[in-house]
């Protein structure tokens, strides 16, 4: 199967997300990831959906479909190479009294991952990078006993000069400040 990550922008209403997922419930698709936030542009929101599928003709026709819904202003779907992406976990890594210590200096050099609180009994250790980087730290700290482990969504951004400006219908957008 391959890999889809689909980029929704949509004007900031209640309601919109329920509208978006029925459309690919419609058609028996599982929803990998999600993440939904608003853009630079105020009332404009961006979900980043993650699929997998077979068919690159149906995934073309589900962005038509979603096209359709009256609050989606513009609608992306693109392959890992047209992207540049990235998630975020959060691992919470018990270090009793006694035990093993933990390589700080491997996970900041060769894992780019962070201790973000440091406890008596545990720390809390953050890594951003893709689902298999992650996957891969996520697998050198497991002798350390993961107590929680909590991972983002994809967050993604075209590779393609066009801006979320040339796409969207000519009106005064306000930025943040």
């Amino acid at each position: 199967m391959t890999t889809y990550t689909i980029c929704v922008f949509t004007e900031n209403t209640i309601g919109i997300l329920n509208k978006i997922t029925t459309v690919l419930t419609r058609r028996r698709i599982n929803i990998e990831s999600l993440t939904v936030s608003e853009t630079e542009r105020k009332g404009i929101s961006r979900f980043t959906i993650v699929i997998h599928h077979e068919s690159r003709e149906a995934v073309e026709k589900l962005v038509r479909q979603i096209r359709k819904v009256v609050e989606v202003l513009a609608v992306f779907g693109y392959l890992n190479d047209d992207i540049a992406y990235n998630e975020i976990a959060l691992f919470k890594i018990s270090t009793p009294i006694g035990a093993k210590p933990i390589d700080i200096e491997t996970i900041n050099k060769v894992y780019k991952a962070w201790v973000v609180y440091w406890h008596l009994t545990y720390v809390i250790i953050q890594k951003t990078g893709t689902e298999e980087e992650i996957f891969e730290f996520f697998d050198y700290i497991k002798p350390h006993e993961i107590l929680e482990f909590v991972r983002s969504g994809r967050v993604a951004v075209s590779k393609s000069p066009q801006t979320l400006v040339d796409y969207l219908p000519e009106a005064e957008w306000e930025y943040y400040q």
